[in-house]
């Protein structure tokens, strides 16, 4: 049985797993996260998609682990969706270019934060320096706050 359960949980830490898992927490609009039957039920009927049929299971085990091996179109389909480059879910990006997509999916879902927007908008047309200035600022306020100051204010 711990055979069984090891077994399990190095399916459930595949890249694709963890991607697909990351996606559907992060890249959602405001509220509540996407479900498995939404996100295959969009895909399904949407001719955007590639005519790609999927079913709220056969994604669940995508999610979990259980099958790790989905048809490029599938991938296709689901970086459509979620809108990555399907790179990103087949595993073909360098671990950096990876960290790039990331990196825009936390800027993305940050941006659902009314606050956050209005801070960002704020900003738009002040000086570069002054840009400079309120980043400084900002970074000193999550170190105050034993926050991690990246990657928002890495090369700020």
């Amino acid at each position: 049985m711990a055979n069984g359960g090891d077994r399990q949980a190095r399916e459930a830490s595949s890249p694709l797993a963890q991607r697909l898992t990351y996606l559907f927490e992060s890249m959602h609009p405001p509220g509540a996260p996407y479900t498995n039957g939404h996100v295959a039920e969009e895909i399904s009927r949407g001719e955007e998609y590639g005519g790609v049929t999927l079913t709220e299971q056969y994604l669940s085990m995508l999610r979990n682990g259980k099958r790790v091996n989905p048809s490029p179109d599938v991938l296709r389909a689901l970086a459509k969706f979620f809108a990555v480059p399907v790179g990103y879910l087949m595993g073909d990006l360098s671990d950096s270019q990876a960290e790039r997509v990331e990196e825009e999916v936390r800027f993305l879902a940050a941006m659902r934060d009314q606050r956050v927007r209005a801070i960002a908008l704020r900003s738009v047309g002040l000086p570069p320096e002054v840009q400079d200035s309120l980043t400084t600022i900002i970074c000193q306020f999550r170190q105050q706050m034993n926050l991690p100051t990246d990657p928002p204010c890495a090369g700020g």
